[in-house]
């Protein structure tokens, strides 16, 4: 049901709580003269910043890209702008980089990561204890106290937090010798804002400690890694309880603006974290953590810090393939009693936090990957790495051939971590040992998979090829070299800390993705292609050719990045990168210009899009005069537990707003006749592996969406990749479902032409305004409530949290 509004314009309202609540090849690209465009001054802002094919680009933008400044809410222009001087003085970017990269995000055809559009160019950024916030993708090893406190600072931050969570790694964490007991934790806000301290002290009096909380994002980090370095501590008595009690009066209440980092402070879960964080730890008294205790206490801390629970944190967790308790960690999290209503183990709800994956170092045989994929289509967890191929993608230097790469992979596979360890030393006897046991690590991924490392941060740049005319090769030479261009700049960051700032000595990397790459095959190939992938993608004299043709494409973009970064690190004194392509899901970016996400599929010709806001939100209130329709979220029910209908229902807490969506191809002759939904797991896999071959040189971030009767075809398929070394390394694995089979308000929901057509009539009926900015004004008195994109907007992040009924 849509907004029927049943008071005189609910909007009214709305704005009155609202206001109550704030207070060679590169010089032929660099030759391109600047557009007049490119010289504009900027507008106050339009609906006509983004192309009429993404409808949901102005309510994403403002949502999650575009800052509060004293004098409004910054324009596409505006963010363009910040963002490209940020990376001009970081990067040192002479004029024609900076007119190339200018043109091509005022074109919309190559983006800098959503972090970056979020907080390139602020003050903020530019000091050191900051520089983490500009990278969505973070892998850290969990070796000591300190690991645990800089993923909870990297999640505040908005980045992405992946962790190595085997036992080679956790062994070096301390015995927990202390019981920790939390005596008490005042309530949050009481200090004046101006009497606040903005970091946290402690005081130790025989087996009592007394914790003052800082008002600043170490205030909190610190008294986080201050419980977990307290139950390890020897000056204490383990016979006894340490009695800690908490003072929270200095830390900013719900609602106050963040300075700096942008948004509002949500501190709502922070008293909560401290007994959890105690809970955990006392159950591991006289032993060191376990795996899925370590998982417990990162999560602990993301639940701390998410807000709202629209979505899960974005993270990762990777486990040893034979750790059978992290492995079923999430199994029965969910609960029904005899009346069918359904709880969640409180014990393991943070785990809902973060994706786990299985880490494999040798290769799994047909029955472990059948009983993987299987727990996949059951409950959306259980992904295997397959270790081995990352290392060698991640030493690429070293191992520069296909038969060198297979060469190191056997003898890792059959002989194990050691002798490969000796095989490369015998090769390259000037590695250091430090070095080399990074080398043999580099198999961190990101939330989203799709990067890889050790303790790392990578930057990833965007190519929207939905922007690009597929004969038009100067356009995509210009596109990839300025997304190159893009993710060197960060390369000139020292960070702080010393783990983070030797893995990037060691290892420089960066990720040039792109979205939209259906769509541009689509218009390069046109109906015929769509035909042959709703066959399964045979291997026909057509397929052949078609795969051929795909290749093409892929090698040539894959060599414009390598050029572009390359050329700029020798020219700046950087070592170069070893891996510099990638894939990620690119869910949210992919808006701005209405492309199918990453390598995917689009989910229908048409769809809705249901994009989630906070209730009363002035970009989700600006929808409204818009046109679009608003519906409370799928975790909004009455006392019955049925979904409310009414946004305005005082029980309501987010709002999804409705858009009527069109993918650029959908009326292309033909197209309409091929049914997107039945496109095989198969086929899905082959696509994906196409471009792990001939594009991704770390990993590409893969959502593949499987029906029950290809659980044991796409297994062997996987299988086969990692036997034959066809190069897997990860994918997710996601049971697909018709709209509304299984949850209610999808993120998407396709329909038909014909309704496609009626909801775009009613749309204009209810418009109240011809520009979206204009509607925005009336009501934007306030600052963003999240802070920046999330570090992780792939399908299985976007879909709800609630269990679904039945």
């Amino acid at each position: 049901m849509t907004l029927t509004p049943t008071r005189p314009d609910p909007r009214e309202q709305a704005t009155t709580e609202l206001a109550a609540a704030e207070q060679g090849s590169a010089e032929r690209v660099f030759a391109q003269p600047s557009t007049p465009q490119a010289r504009a001054q900027p507008s106050i802002g339009s609906h006509l910043d983004f192309p009429a094919t993404a409808p949901a680009a102005n309510p994403v933008f403002y949502r999650t890209y575009s800052r509060k400044t004293p004098h409004g809410r910054e324009s596409w222009h505006e963010v363009a702008e910040r963002n490209l001087e940020g990376l001009r003085k970081l990067g040192h970017l002479n004029q024609q980089e900076v007119e190339l990269l200018r043109r091509m995000q005022q074109q919309q055809k190559a983006l800098p990561s959503g972090r970056w559009l979020w907080i390139g160019g602020t003050e903020w950024i530019e000091q050191q204890h900051n520089f983490s916030g500009a990278y969505n993708c973070t892998s850290t090893n969990l070796v000591d106290w300190e690991a645990f406190g800089l993923m909870m600072d990297l999640a505040m931050m908005g980045c992405g937090t992946g962790a190595i969570i085997e036992p080679h790694l956790i062994d070096r964490l301390p015995v927990v010798h202390n019981e920790l007991l939390i005596t008490g934790v005042t309530d949050i806000g009481a200090t004046p804002a101006a009497l606040r301290q903005d970091h946290t002290t402690h005081t130790i009096e025989g087996q009592r400690v007394h914790i003052k909380v800082g008002d600043t994002r170490r205030g909190w980090v610190d008294s986080y890694q201050l419980l977990l370095e307290l139950s390890s501590d020897g000056r204490f008595d383990p016979s006894a309880p340490i009695e800690v009690s908490v003072d929270l009066s200095d830390v900013r209440p719900v609602g106050e603006t963040l300075k700096g980092f942008g948004g509002m402070a949500n501190p709502v879960k922070l008293k909560d974290l401290y007994g959890r964080v105690a809970q955990i730890l006392g159950r591991a008294r006289g032993r060191q953590l376990t795996s899925v205790e370590c998982c417990l206490l990162i999560d602990e801390a993301a639940v701390t810090i998410v807000a709202g629970n629209i979505r899960r944190s974005a993270g990762m967790r990777q486990f040893a393939a034979e750790d059978l308790a992290a492995a079923g960690a999430k199994e029965n999290l969910w609960q029904q009693d005899s009346d069918g209503n359904w709880r969640i183990d409180p014990e393991r709800d943070a785990l809902r936090m973060a994706n786990h994956t299985r880490v494999f170092h040798t290769r799994p045989d047909r029955a472990t990957v059948l009983e993987a994929v299987t727990q996949q289509f059951q409950s959306g967890e259980g992904a295997i790495q397959f270790a081995p191929e990352a290392i060698a993608r991640s030493n690429a230097d070293l191992l520069p051939t296909p038969e060198l790469r297979s060469e190191f992979i056997g003898i890792y596979v059959d002989q194990g971590k050691a002798e490969a360890s000796r095989w490369l030393q015998l090769h390259h006897p000037g590695i250091e040992p430090a070095e080399l046991e990074h080398r043999l690590g580099r198999y961190g991924l990101n939330p989203c998979g799709e990067i890889l490392g050790a303790d790392f941060h990578c930057n990833l740049a965007e190519i929207h090829l939905n922007r690009i005319d597929p004969d038009d090769h100067l356009a995509q030479e210009e596109a990839f070299t300025a997304g190159g261009l893009a993710v060197a700049c960060l390369l000139n960051h020292r960070f702080e800390v010393e783990r983070y700032r030797q893995s990037r000595a060691w290892d420089p990397i960066v990720g040039v993705s792109f979205t939209g790459l259906f769509d541009f095959f689509v218009h390069a190939f046109g109906t015929p292609w769509l035909k042959w992938w709703e066959a399964g993608r045979p291997d026909s004299e057509e397929g052949r050719a078609f795969k051929e043709k795909e290749a093409e494409y892929l090698s040539r973009w894959k060599q414009f990045v390598n050029q572009a970064v390359w050329e700029y690190c020798d020219r700046h004194g950087l070592r170069r990168p070893n891996r510099c392509t990638t894939v990620q899901p690119a869910g949210t970016k992919s808006l701005l210009t209405g492309a199918s996400p990453g390598w995917h599929p689009p989910k229908a010709q048409r769809f809705i899009r249901r994009i989630t806001f906070r209730k009363n939100d002035p970009v989700a209130l600006a929808c409204m005069d818009y046109g679009y329709t608003i519906v409370p979220s799928q975790s909004d029910k009455d006392e019955q537990g049925r979904l409310l209908d009414d946004p305005f229902d005082p029980r309501c807490t987010e709002w999804l707003v409705e858009i009527p969506t069109e993918v650029s191809w959908a009326n292309l002759p033909g197209a309409d006749a091929v049914e997107i939904n039945n496109f095989s797991a198969l086929a899905q896999f082959d696509f994906y592996m196409q471009v792990q071959q001939h594009y991704t040189a770390h990993n590409t971030s893969a959502t593949v969406e499987f029906r029950e009767h290809e659980i044991e075809p796409l297994a062997e398929a996987i299988h086969r990749a990692i036997d034959e070394g066809q190069g897997y390394i990860s994918a997710a694995l996601l049971a697909r479902f018709d709209a509304n089979a299984t949850f209610p308000r999808l993120p998407f929901e396709p329909i038909d032409a014909a309704t496609y057509a009626r909801l775009q009539a009613e749309v204009a009926t209810r418009r109240r305004t011809a520009d979206f900015f204009e509607a925005l004004q009336r009501y934007d008195g306030g600052e963003l409530q999240e802070a920046g994109p999330a570090g992780c907007d792939s399908d299985k992040c976007l879909l709800p949290l609630a269990k679904p009924e039945g």
